[in-house]
């Protein structure tokens, strides 16, 4: 079985064309993305037929869960569509399981392309993330949006404010470096903290002036990454509905810097590089 490696920001994917394949995705998932038995990722993607689109895109977390919603995977599979010839025009439609992306190609050329997608709107309702109602909290859970929310976790308490980019996120920004925040200690609490029903998405934000932040992200099912497109997303949104930044804003992650545009109420636009890393064969003895 054929796949490529991609990456963008540091997120890597494997992508494999599964238009004429059946497989165990979510085992694959766990054995492809293995960071020393497979190949190496953050995610699977699979390319895929679609009725509503030009094309169909799922993906699963190393873990072998299934996420509704991936930026930098999203702009992966782009890249990917762009290096094989199935992408002529530059602007691309792709169903997933948050609705449809469109995406639209700045730059094809070379080894990395400048990709630029829409990640829809924000939802910002407790059932858009969504939020358990079992908390004791009903009432702080009807504010829209929710901002500043006090979550206790190992003994520390931390302000959150949530978004959902079609997979939900709890941002928190914080005035100690994002580089000293203990987020390999207190990443996993949160993503499986009861308050999340379908765990979340954990960002921690610097914000350096209105148009540039810092950040570091624990994504739900993989750990810390170097880069979240969607967790990027979120931070402008979350960032912005606090009045500390404008219409665009420049994020700094681990793996690279990403750059968004949300003007309060419509789509929120995320843009970077995609790059392809390389090429390879999967054994079909551990495809299932």
């Amino acid at each position: 079985m054929k796949f490529v490696k991609l990456q963008a920001s540091g997120n890597d994917f494997v992508l494999v064309d599964a238009r004429s394949q059946q497989r165990d995705w979510a085992i694959l998932a766990r054995s492809m993305c293995h960071r020393h038995l497979g190949v190496g990722a953050d995610g699977l993607l699979l390319l895929l037929g679609s009725k509503l689109a030009d094309f169909r895109m799922r993906i699963f977390n190393s873990d072998g869960s299934e996420a509704e919603a991936c930026g930098n995977g999203l702009r992966c599979f782009v890249k990917y569509l762009l290096d094989n010839g199935l992408a002529p025009k530059k602007e691309i439609a792709i169903e997933t399981l948050a609705g449809i992306r469109k995406a639209i190609v700045l730059n094809a050329a070379g080894r990395s392309g400048l990709i630029k997608v829409s990640m829809g709107q924000p939802g910002l309702k407790s059932a858009d993330i969504p939020l358990s109602r079992e908390q004791g909290i009903a009432k702080l859970l009807d504010i829209t949006p929710i901002i500043d929310y006090p979550l206790r976790v190992a003994g520390s308490e931390l302000h959150l404010t949530f978004v959902s980019m079609g997979n939900p996120h709890a941002v928190c920004f914080i005035s100690q470096p994002v580089d000293d925040f203990p987020l390999l200690e207190l990443g996993h609490q949160v993503e499986h903290h009861p308050l999340f029903p379908q765990r979340t998405n954990f960002e921690v934000v610097n914000i350096i002036n209105r148009g540039h932040a810092r950040a570091r992200v624990w994504e739900r099912g993989v750990g810390e990454t170097m880069a979240c497109g969607s967790g990027a997303c979120a931070i402008a949104v979350a960032a912005r509905l606090r009045g500390y930044i404008d219409d665009h804003v420049e994020i700094a992650l681990p793996g690279g810097g990403l750059g968004v545009d949300w003007d309060g109420q419509g789509e929120v636009l995320l843009s970077g590089l995609a790059e392809t890393v390389f090429t390879g064969d999967w054994p079909e003895e551990s495809s299932n």
